[in-house]
């Protein structure tokens, strides 16, 4: 189904903090349920849709292809303090993507982005969400400054959704 926005949330939730992009997803969908959003139906087209993307692959390419808009949520290593969350869009995303490795997965978020420019298919408007995680060894939750920032991340997606889609 095509989309509007296309909300990605990246992580593996078995390495702690790295997990973050998925429970912001979790976050938006419970969200989503408590305010009643209705299921839209097959012929339409859906305006925003959150996907976990646990750790990301090749297979994404055609959903992104359908979406006008892309915004990946993800643990990132940009220099912040644990639980810190940055915003960034269009050529700040593409540039912070191609530093030097972020996250366990990050590699293979580059690789989706790559590609995505080689086939024309990767969305102008797009941004990442970006939390500093503070711990990616292995557990099932996030630390407690990572998991503090779930609903700042929530926050900063929705914002940027209302923005695009006005």
């Amino acid at each position: 189904m095509e989309c509007t926005v296309l909300v990605l949330g990246i992580g593996n939730t078995l390495l702690s903090d790295d997990g973050v992009g998925v429970h912001v997803i979790r976050a938006l969908e419970e969200s989503r349920s408590a305010q009643g959003h209705l299921e839209i139906s097959p012929d339409e087209r859906e305006p925003v849709r959150l996907r976990d993307a646990g750790t990301v692959g090749l297979a994404l390419l055609p959903e992104i292809a359908a979406a006008e808009s892309l915004i990946v949520v993800d643990a990132a290593n940009f220099g912040g303090a644990p639980g810190e969350v940055q915003l960034f869009e269009a050529e700040n995303m593409d540039a912070m993507l191609g530093r030097s490795r972020l996250t366990p997965h990050e590699i293979s978020l580059s690789d989706l982005v790559s590609a995505a420019k080689l086939t024309q298919s990767l969305p102008a408007r797009r941004a990442l969400v970006a939390i500093q995680p503070a711990d990616t060894a292995l557990g099932l939750d996030p630390t407690t400054p990572v998991a503090a920032a779930i609903p700042v991340a929530s926050n900063a997606v929705s914002d940027i959704i209302e923005r695009w889609l006005t």
